[in-house]
């Protein structure tokens, strides 16, 4: 199982689309939505026409005909949960977008939600953690904070966009961000092509 989690940070989307993704792919993905997360879902996604009622109704609006089957959403205060615990066996946690709330509780061991439980996990554990910070400019706080979560082995990952894929909507944008996290959590996509500079010049 795969757990992403979504923080208040704008960019929930981006998290959506790779949740939807790796359903695709047959992944068995858990979800955990913080509070405020739950909010710019709102505003930013549903634009404010309906609330947010869960990740399964979300993507039912999104994608119709999605197999869900594997889909599991967790309660961010709710510690009752096999993923708050070193004995589940989940293989990596995604923080996206992490929020700089979330970033700083992680680095400093401060387990007070699920989310940051889970990457307590997984790093005592040994698994893998990729957070998404979403923020800008960032002050000294901010950089010295992931400075030390690279040290403590998460996978760093800025939702930077990759203008050499040449894209032209929001959503190519997205998918480039969401293409890069599979990239790292070793899964096939095809969200964009793999850098090939000559491939305009070969034959089709």
């Amino acid at each position: 199982m795969i757990i992403v989690a979504i923080t208040g940070a704008s960019g929930p989307i981006m998290g959506i689309r790779l949740v939807e993704e790796l359903l695709k792919g047959g992944e068995s993905v858990g979800v955990v939505v913080s509070r405020s997360a739950r909010q710019i879902i709102e505003y930013e996604v549903l634009e404010q026409r309906t609330p947010y009622t869960g990740m399964a109704a979300l993507l039912a609006r999104r994608c119709p005909g999605l197999l869900i089957s594997g889909l599991a959403e967790y309660n961010d205060k709710d510690f009752f949960v096999p993923m708050a615990s070193g004995s589940s066996r989940f293989d990596a946690v995604v923080v996206i977008p992490c929020s700089m709330k979330t970033l700083s509780a992680i680095v400093h061991g401060y387990a007070d939600t699920l989310v940051c439980r889970t990457c307590d996990v997984a790093l005592k554990e040994n698994r893998q953690c990729i957070i998404v910070p979403r923020e800008t400019p960032m002050n000294r706080i901010q950089i010295e904070n992931l400075y030390r979560a690279a040290r403590a082995g998460v996978n760093i990952l800025p939702p930077v966009p990759g203008f050499y894929t040449r894209p032209r909507t929001i959503d190519d944008v997205v998918d480039f961000i969401v293409g890069k996290t599979l990239n790292l959590l070793g899964r096939s996509h095809d969200l964009f092509p793999p850098w090939d500079p000559g491939q305009e010049d070969k034959p089709s």
